[in-house]
């Protein structure tokens, strides 16, 4: 059949053979799949879509499934007889509700009393097993085909007959599942008719397929211990994360088939096996539909000003989707942090209040949560995911590279006449950070998308020149080229550069531009070209509440909290989630590096910089910083006997360019262990380190005096690096200056 069911004995091919296997979210269009994948075997590991493997869930015996009695639906239904508003099923004067009766409007009679029975057989060969649920608008009993052994199916019928919207919503809804194919949404095998003696028409029921499992909100009131047992580990982030990208993935189909869902729920998504199903499309609508009546779960769907103005959108499909991961997120093991923080911000976008700053599309929403979740398991199992990015260009432009740049001769020539200086670990400036963060993917719609890569950015003002008069270049994505362009310059043109940003907001329109996060970021590089890095910070801020699984606004809010000061964790943590997830964001790491320096702590700002791979472009950078952390005086402390025992090994290993770098390295070394000043007395002077190592780094024996020698003979290398008679003069006189006192 159009189903795929078999039109003689209504089960699928073996196999599954004609079942369609769209991969769940995220599809292809929301991002590539993870570069680390595990066979699943345990708990914790990872499916073949990158998402957590979900535990197995038997399927539970028919006398577990379903109950004998017969439990009609409380808490009261709108009447629809003839449209009819009033209100049936309500108990009054503390009485339980009815379960038949009269509407107080119309005095239309009204029965929730199910039509069937344990044992009734529907359409001649389907027996009814018992009660499944009294479901929004019908009954769902669940019943075995007597023609197939152990073969059941679920039967939905309307609770109310006579409510002529829930007729429309049961076709609606039959219409809906027997043109839907998709492996997470439940699937219709038929459709029968039955009536029931005394009824003077016949009752339609649908027959689908039975997913025997349980569904999610089982998972809202279950203990610690039995959700432990269910997952091999305690319920967390990471699972709720997994079920909402494969119920966006459901969404994502649905609303390409102009269908919404409208009524998302933990009782309306089944977890079976180690997969999981959505159920109940009674409230399923066509996207253009303003007409017919809502059918919702109040505590999930948008406020009622909002639904009586606008009714429901894609958004709102999205909305009742952050509501709902909202309420598992409450049931799993707490998370601290930044990835605690990152979920949230993601739940607040999808469920803000104003309709226009939510995700637009399931596909969206989809690729922010794998991203949260990766972030989630970078942090909490130090899992490395380094794909790219779908919204920033990758970028090799390493900033805050001081620490792993071996000096110029500057640092002896520039500098006043004391001894060695300390370690650099100060944040980098605003300009150098601009040039070294990722660029914005461009938007593939923009009909200028295409030329972009061929714009030459060294001359913005002819390209600018040319989009103020060729109608082609006037877009979006092109003035936002120009803002960069203009920024990204070694003397940034702020005034050019705010007026492109301006023009990109117009061509937006006020609807967009006020979400857009292009602009926020955009905003935050303006303000740190001028300065601002305060209100910067607020921008990037911006960009990560509409991006919260990208790691480009992290790496961005880790430098201002390190340039502002005051807030060391924080920028830590920002560092942290970049570099923890891609151990190649050069960036990140020396961020982090800084921020250990800055405590004092050389170990774990080694640690970091020696984690960078051998793949990342920034390695021998990370080297080259290793050594000279070892080797550097921090907060006027000379560096450890044990960490230049290291520094002795490591310089062997160093792959630099030349001599005259090696040349500077170990001068700059010797330095900073003697550590005297130039002009006091030579033996006085030594504030360095005993214990040295042999070697031709330190010489061969302990002591200032054959240290000093070596120093002596460094500079004077360095002298022959000179560009000038000043720069060489200067360099002479400090190693004199260090050269030991001798008796010839």
């Amino acid at each position: 059949m159009a189903t795929g069911f078999c039109d003689t004995c209504h089960r699928l091919p073996p196999g599954g053979a004609t079942r369609p296997a769209p991969p769940p979210a995220p599809a292809p269009q929301t991002g590539p799949a993870p570069a680390v994948r595990r066979a699943p075997s345990a708990a914790g590991d990872l499916d073949r879509d990158g998402l957590v493997l979900l535990p197995h869930i038997p399927e539970p015996a028919p006398a577990d499934a379903v109950s004998t009695t017969a439990r009609p639906p409380t808490g009261g239904r709108r009447c629809g007889f003839k449209n009819c508003t009033g209100t049936i099923g309500v108990g009054y004067g503390g009485r339980p509700a009815p379960d038949h009766g009269y509407c107080p409007e119309c005095g239309t009679p009204y029965s929730f009393q199910p039509q069937l029975r344990p044992d009734d057989r529907v359409g001649e060969h389907y027996r009814v097993l018992g009660y499944l649920a009294a479901g929004g608008l019908g009954w769902v009993y669940l019943a075995e085909d007597t023609r197939l052994p152990d073969h059941r199916v679920v039967l939905k019928g309307l609770i109310n007959t006579g409510d002529a919207v829930s007729r429309r919503a049961a076709v609606e809804e039959r219409r809906s599942l027997t043109t839907l194919h998709h492996r997470d949404i439940v699937r219709i095998i038929t459709y029968v008719q039955h009536r029931v003696a005394g009824e003077a028409e016949p009752t339609g029921y649908i027959v689908m397929e039975y997913i025997g499992g349980r569904p999610l909100d089982q998972l809202l009131y279950a203990s610690d211990e039995e959700l432990e047992e269910l997952f091999g580990e305690p319920f967390g982030t990471d699972h709720v994360l997994t079920y909402g990208c494969k119920i966006l993935g459901a969404l994502e189909y649905l609303h390409d088939q102009g269908l919404l869902y409208c009524d998302m729920k933990p009782d309306n998504v089944i977890h079976y096996g180690r997969e999981i199903k959505v159920i109940d499309l009674g409230a399923v609508r066509r996207i253009d539909d303003r007409a017919s009546g809502l059918v919702y779960t109040p505590d999930f769907a948008p406020p009622k000003k909002e639904r009586d103005s606008r009714g429901f959108h894609i958004d709102t499909d999205l909305y009742t989707v952050g509501r709902m991961l909202q309420a598992l997120a409450a049931r799993a093991v707490p998370r601290t942090g930044l990835a605690a923080r990152s979920f949230d911000r993601l739940i607040r976008r999808a469920t803000h209040d104003d309709p226009a700053a939510r995700f637009t599309s399931a596909a969206q929403m989809s690729r922010q949560l794998w991203e949260v979740l990766r972030e989630n398991r970078a942090l909490s199992r130090h899992e490395q995911y380094p794909e790219r990015s779908t919204r920033f260009e990758p970028t090799a432009v390493l900033f805050g590279s001081a620490l792993g740049t071996i000096p110029s001769l500057g640092h002896w020539t520039t500098r006043p006449g004391d001894g060695p200086p300390d370690l650099d670990s100060g944040a980098p400036s605003p300009q150098e950070v601009i040039r070294g963060l990722p660029v914005p993917i461009p938007d593939p719609q923009d009909p200028a998308a295409v030329l972009l890569g061929g714009l030459a950015a060294d001359s913005p003002e002819r390209i600018a020149e040319r989009a103020e008069h060729d109608p082609a270049l006037r877009t979006v994505e092109v003035a936002l080229w120009l803002c960069r362009a203009y920024l990204s310059g070694r003397d940034p043109e702020q005034a050019a550069a705010a007026r492109w940003l301006g023009e990109a907001a117009g061509l937006m329109g006020p609807d967009t531009a006020g979400y857009d996060w292009r602009l926020s970021w955009h905003r935050g590089l303006l303000r740190m070209t001028q300065g601002q890095v305060s209100q910067a910070q607020g921008e990037f801020a911006a960009t990560y509440a509409a991006l919260p699984g990208e790691w480009a606004p992290k790496l961005a809010l880790g430098y201002c909290s390190e340039y502002l000061g005051g807030a060391e964790p924080e920028a830590e943590q920002y560092y942290e989630a970049v570099w923890q997830r891609d151990r190649t964001q050069g960036s990140a790491a020396f961020g982090l590096a800084r921020v250990h320096l800055r405590r004092g702590d050389r170990e774990a700002a080694v640690q970091v910089l020696d984690k960078v791979p051998t793949t990342s472009r920034h390695f021998d950078a990370a080297r080259v910083a290793a050594v000279r952390v070892l080797a550097g005086r921090l907060s006027g402390a000379a560096p450890t006997a044990a960490g230049l025992r290291e520094v002795n090994d490591r310089l062997k290993e160093l792959r630099l360019d030349g001599g005259e770098s090696r040349d500077r390295l170990v001068a700059e070394i010797r330095e900073n262990v003697l550590g005297c000043r130039p002009g006091e007395g030579r033996e006085a002077g030594f504030r360095g380190v005993s214990g040295l190592p042999d070697g031709a780094l330190f010489g061969a024996s302990d002591g200032p005096r054959p240290l000093a020698a070596l120093l002596f003979e460094s500079l004077r290398n360095l002298a022959d690096q000179a560009q000038n008679a000043d720069e060489r003069g200067d360099l002479l006189d400090r190693a004199y200056a260090v050269r030991p006192e001798t008796r010839f």
